[in-house]
């Protein structure tokens, strides 16, 4: 019962061979090691030789030495190649030796933060046995009981904590910490591709508040910072710590041979271009894997697949139930730990996981990763795929492709993944919202001198915000210092994973209490917590029975539901400042500020598994304002000229003929002036008449209009026959491809991303256009990338169209036609041929 010989088996079996679309096969390399450096403490090399370690692999030693040489490093070098004790080493060699030096580690989760506190523990057990005693280590945050937080400050001299607890508990009490911030020679931030996005901008800001309080305190620390690979490791970390980093690349750990396998599940209806589900075939996979006894891990993207994949595999395998465990957020801290110990031991031998278990948890040497679905990143990917393969045995990663545009093209270009990292991770700092809570943030701590800068903010800029800080009545200013106003901590109000401060509490009832069970930013709100809508929480269904926006809370209640809900919206795009243009093939791009306007007016029901459409109904809520940052693509009068003389572009309004009115009037009066599917009457406003077969599909209007191919319908049932019969617009199905491949070249959700198309659009001066925003205030870059990387992105999208199988439009190019109608793939690829 081999990896090899589960590799033979599949190569055997057609039903499986037939969907391994890619096989790479990654070869075992040695270790490149050196000897312990010469300044290393003799007990410390004692230990490690008691622990087999007998050199140090060569990125651990370039990184002691150029930490010795008093520089920032970034180390960014594979999973599983030692990072830990690259950072521990030269802490613990200078504890040692300074009974005053302090350390900082931050970490992306407690769990993480935990699993490295053993770690530490561990060594420091092992220099007490030969009489060495270093002072305690020990972990602050959220879990950390009360009554030992006071002895934890007083007495420990490496805190391994993470940026919630920085930002809450610790900056803002630094006159409890004063011993600890004046000796603080090491900070240590594990994981910062993990700091990306809204959360990276956040956490800058965050590491900019500690460094005016070690200034205050006199310390000047030096940075050492972990990654995963990345396209752009030096610059994250530069503008994390505005610091200058030295970059350790050259990975010396040793690696057995990989293989690396992209699954594409086969299509099952040929012409819509479905696949069979990722999930049913990753569960087949793993089936396997546990008949040859191969311990393995499943990653989802979602925690209703993590328990999902949890129950079937029990379901298939009951005598192996208790060998087959899930791993998530949401579990409770001994139940993870009861987990990793599992899987460390062996007795677990197939572990279901969400990115909780993507970073470096010790959870041993496993022999396979599946991935169910694309993870969103290229270095997510990787970290993933890294979790099985930990020693220098064979291992297995299997990617297994989801119908999503994005997976399809891995599918179908996998050498676009295995041939670089082209991804980005991005931040703003200095995004004026997350800036405004941060300067208050750092207000409350230490007072603002007049002319005093704030990171590499210019003092001018900072003593503007300043002042309408103290205008807004939130600072005042005595003397020289601006002061906070209030008793209480800013820090509070500001979460990490926003930009928006107002937040919207959702509550349910328990027995005859009510009960908060999460919150979610007011801009969000309307689009997540609409009345009738589905949220998901902790794995748990619930309705959302009623949202108000005027005294922020939302009211849910349990129920277990076979459908899940799909917000529908109005959006309309206002010019702020254009900041760049420039012609390129077949249109005008460019990117700027951008004002967005959008309100949800109703929702779709959408059944689980089978995604049939169960009805739609409308909603009256009041409209969002978002003022962002956008890309956008105004096709030129060439473009559009060449698609009209080939019939392919349906973008013109319809003319329905001069007779329209009357057929239309005539529809209504014989349907009674009612709907035809729910019986609701006309009341203050006429309904709508739809045409059964789409107008588009006719040769003239009359034979379009006549009465029997006209239906009266209320504006809820029209909406839910349009997604029935829909027709796609190249420009449709292009804003389509672009929302979902953009995520690739920006290391983001699609989620982050807002999409809208405009045949007539004021950006352009009425060309039809594709706007692509970012969902942020103020934005965070990602417009301005994809400005840059427009050609890219362009080439990327006409070789995912081109390859898909489908015949005329499905999920994993250009959007599903509907159960009727046309998909607009073959104007999609037009257009796209002559963008490119």
């Amino acid at each position: 019962m081999s990896l090899e010989a589960l590799l033979k088996s599949w190569q055997e079996e057609a039903t499986i061979s037939d969907n391994i679309v890619h096989w790479q096969t990654l070869p075992a390399h040695n270790a490149v090691v050196v000897p312990f450096p010469g300044t290393l403490h003799p007990l410390l090399q004692k230990v490690l030789q008691g622990m087999g370690i007998h050199s140090l692999f060569s990125h651990q030693a370039e990184t002691w030495d150029h930490l010795s040489a008093g520089r920032h490093v970034a180390l960014v070098t594979g999973t599983a190649s030692g990072k830990t004790l690259a950072y521990n080493l030269p802490v613990l060699n200078h504890l040692i030796g300074d009974d005053n030096a302090r350390a900082l580690y931050l970490f992306p989760t407690k769990a993480l933060a935990h699993d490295q506190l053993e770690k530490l523990q561990d060594i420091i057990g092992r220099l007490g046995s030969f009489g060495l005693t270093i002072p305690p280590v020990a972990a602050y945050d959220g879990d950390t009981p009360s009554s030992h937080r006071p002895h934890i400050r007083r007495n420990a001299h490496i805190i391994l904590t993470n940026p919630d607890m920085l930002h809450t508990g610790i900056l803002p009490r630094h006159t409890d910490w004063d011993e600890f911030f004046t000796g603080l020679r090491f900070v240590i931030i594990d994981e910062i591709h993990t700091y990306r996005g809204v959360f990276g901008s956040h956490v800058a800001n965050v590491l900019r508040r500690l460094q005016r309080i070690t200034t205050f305190y006199g310390a000047q620390p030096q940075y050492l910072l972990t990654s995963a690979t990345i396209a752009n490791p030096a610059e994250l970390a530069d503008r994390l710590i505005e610091k200058p980093i030295t970059l350790v690349t050259n990975d010396g750990a040793p690696r057995g041979e990989r293989h690396f396998l992209f699954y594409n599940p086969p299509i099952t209806v040929p012409d819509l271009g479905l696949r069979a589900s990722s999930l049913q075939e990753s569960l087949r996979l793993a089936d396997d894997l546990l008949t040859y006894n191969l311990q393995s891990v499943l990653f989802g993207r979602s925690r209703r697949t993590i328990e999902l994949l949890v129950s079937y595999l029990r379901q298939r395998r009951p005598k192996q139930a208790t060998a087959i465990r899930g791993y998530r957020s949401g579990y409770l801290p001994h139940e993870r730990r009861e987990i990793e110990r599992g899987l460390r031991e062996g007795k677990v031998r197939a572990v279901t996981a969400t990115t909780a278990l993507e970073l470096g948890v010790d959870i041993g040497s496993l022999t396979a990763a599946v991935m169910v679905g694309y993870p969103g990143s290229i270095s997510a990917t990787w970290q993933q795929a890294g979790r099985a393969g930990r020693t220098d045995q064979p291992s297995l990663a299997v990617l297994v492709a989801s119908a999503s545009p994005l997976d399809q093209y891995l599918a179908h270009h996998p050498e676009y993944f295995f041939g670089r990292s082209p991804e980005q991770a991005l931040i703003n700092p200095y995004n004026p919202l997350i800036v405004l809570d941060h300067l208050q943030c750092a207000a409350f701590e230490l007072p603002f001198q007049k002319e005093e800068g704030y990171g590499q903010m210019h003092p001018t800029e900072v003593t503007d915000l300043l002042t309408w800080l103290v205008e807004a009545g939130v600072l005042y200013l005595s003397g020289e210092r601006y002061f906070w106003t209030s008793s209480e901590y800013p820090s509070g109000n500001v979460s990490l994973r926003t930009v928006s401060a107002k937040r919207v509490l959702l509550q349910t009832k328990d027995d005859s209490s009510k009960v908060t069970i999460g919150e979610i930013d007011r801009e969000s709100a309307p689009w997540f917590v609409h009345p009738g809508a589905i949220y998901l929480h902790e794995g748990r269904m619930y309705l959302v029975e009623d949202l108000d926006l005027e005294q922020n809370l939302a009211y849910l209640q349990p129920i277990q539901s076979d459908y899940y809900t799909r917000p529908q919206r109005n959006t309309t795009v206002e010019l702020i400042e254009q900041l760049n243009t420039r012609k390129v093939k077949g249109a005008t791009i460019a990117h700027g500020d951008l004002k967005i306007t959008s309100q949800v007016t109703g929702f779709r029901k959408i059944q689980w598994f089978t995604h049939a459409n169960l009805g739609a109904e409308e909603l009256d809520l009041p409209p969002t304002t978002l003022q962002t940052s956008g890309f956008w693509i105004g096709l030129s009068e060439e473009v559009l000229a060449q698609l009209r003389e080939e019939g392919l572009w349906q973008g013109d309004q319809i003319s329905y003929g001069p007779g329209w009115k009357h057929q239309r009037d005539l529809a209504r009066a014989r349907d009674e002036f009612k709907c035809r599917a729910c019986g609701e009457p006309e009341r203050d406003k006429a309904h709508h008449v739809h045409h059964l077969v789409p107008f588009r599909t006719f040769s003239t209007p009359k034979e379009a209009n006549r009465l029997e191919n006209l239906v009266t319908l209320c504006s809820a049932c029209h909406l839910r026959a349009e997604g029935v019969v829909r027709i796609r617009s190249s420009l449709v199905g292009l804003a389509y491809t672009l929302e979902h491949l953009a995520p690739l070249l920006l290391m983001c959700d699609t989620s982050d991303l807002g999409v809208h198309t405009d045949i007539t659009s004021p950006l352009t001066d009425g060309q039809p256009t594709v706007v692509i925003y970012e969902h942020v205030p103020a934005g965070l870059g990602f417009s301005e990338r994809l400005f840059t990387q427009h050609e890219e992105l362009i080439r990327a999208a006409h070789e995912l169209v081109n390859t898909c199988p489908c015949n005329d439009g499905c999920p994993s190019c250009v959007g599903p036609g509907g159960e009727q109608g046309t998909g607009g793939k073959s104007e999609t690829l037009s257009l796209l041929e002559l963008l490119r």
